[in-house]
């Protein structure tokens, strides 16, 4: 990090940083990965429009995008993007219709539903509009045993039964069209390897290893099935950073969404294979030193979301030999470190690594980019622009 030190010496702390080398590499390896599958940009990963334009310009086999609320996808078809698959269900009137205009003249625009009350409330506006709306089916791929629901509370399409029953009422909506369907593998990409307590590792590891396997076949009858009662469909989307190599290999899968490799924060750290390299950083400035191993730094309480625990919490990267403190963790405007080569003083810089891709870019309006020790430039996050979604 002495490169990142000497890029950014002028800078203002804290700061948001990305190392442009760790993120081309990243880059590189998602194009590798995924093979010859298509790949979707998952926007709230990234959350910062130059950035999306500069991932999409080198990957191989880039399609589109994969964005998480209406008018994110109106910003973004204002910005020129297109093709877009909104990855969650859109109940909000208003914003939707929003979005017709694009639709009618061309724009690709697809809306995620898994049961009928959302497919009828978007036909209702499709009628209104005298627009015909897409829409991708999100079939719930997590694996349910006796004794544990293994996977995300979402779909409500769990079984191949409930798929079909809402394929044929589709056919009684006149303004909409099944083009896609969703299989995504949560339980695979959204759940690492390796946990904070050691006896829930292997555990967790056989649970993956299982639940690939059926998974695997329920989407695999889903497609087969749904491509013969509904010959409109384009594309079947699944995967994520956490389970790229095991839906690559999926041939029912035509396109991947891809988001936190790119930037490859510290959550990921816990998969077993992630041939990434850290990028997206943030650096604090210690101001206190109530003792001669402990110093505290300026800000810093950039927790990640989902299910509270000690892998959502930032990690300090540099220097080394640096921990959180137990009872304190990351603060909201200080967070106390425990220095124990006892090399820190005040006024010194330390980088940490965020938990979660694109939610560090809610708390910054910029992104200072770096290639080794020479400054690249500024690159603006929705919030820099003035937006902030959901």
């Amino acid at each position: 990090m002495h490169d990142a030190l000497k890029a950014y010496a002028s800078l203002k702390r804290p700061f948001a940083s990305l190392d442009m080398e760790a993120m081309d590499w990243n880059i590189g390896m998602v194009n590798r990965l995924s093979k010859t599958k298509q790949v979707r940009i998952a926007t709230k990963s990234v959350r910062s429009v130059e950035l999306l334009h500069y991932i999409a310009q080198k990957l191989t086999n880039h399609v589109g995008w994969m964005t998480f609320d209406c008018e994110e996808t109106q910003f973004l078809l204002e910005k020129g993007f297109d093709n877009f698959l909104i990855g969650y269900p859109q109940i909000e009137k208003a914003a939707i219709a929003s979005l017709v205009p694009y639709i009618a003249n061309g724009s690709k625009v697809v809306f995620m539903v898994d049961c009928e009350e959302q497919l009828a409330y978007l036909n209702k506006i499709g009628e209104a509009f005298e627009v015909r709306l897409d829409i991708c089916l999100d079939i719930n791929l997590s694996t349910e045993y006796k004794w544990m629901y293994f996977g995300t509370r979402r779909s409500s399409l769990h079984t191949l039964e409930n798929v079909m029953r809402l394929c044929t009422k589709q056919q009684e909506y006149k303004w909409t069209d099944i083009v896609g369907i969703m299989g995504y593998e949560a339980q695979i990409a959204g759940v690492t390897d390796q946990s904070s307590s050691k006896w829930q590792t292997p555990v967790i590891r056989m649970l993956k290893q299982h639940s690939k396997k059926k998974l695997a076949q329920f989407r695999q009858e889903v497609v087969r099935e749904m491509t013969k009662s509904c010959p409109s469909i384009q594309f079947v989307n699944g995967g994520g950073t956490g389970s790229i190599e095991f839906t690559s290999q999926a041939e029912e899968v035509t396109e991947l969404t891809i988001g936190s490799a790119f930037f490859y924060p510290a959550l990921f750290s816990r998969y077993d294979h992630t041939p990434y390299e850290p990028a997206m950083t943030y650096a604090l400035r210690v101001t206190r030193k109530p003792s001669e191993q402990i110093v505290v730094c300026h800000g810093g309480g950039y927790v990640a979301s989902g299910a509270t625990g000690v892998d959502k919490n930032p990690v300090p990267l540099w220097p080394p030999n640096l921990t959180l403190l137990k009872h304190e963790g990351a603060g909201e405007v200080q967070t106390p470190l425990y220095d124990k080569d006892r090399t820190l003083k005040i006024g010194d810089t330390v980088f940490f690594r965020h938990a979660k891709a694109g939610e560090l870019c809610e708390h910054f309006t910029e992104i200072h980019a770096r290639r080794g020790d020479r400054y690249v430039k500024t690159f603006k996050t929705y919030r820099g622009e003035g937006r902030c979604f959901i």
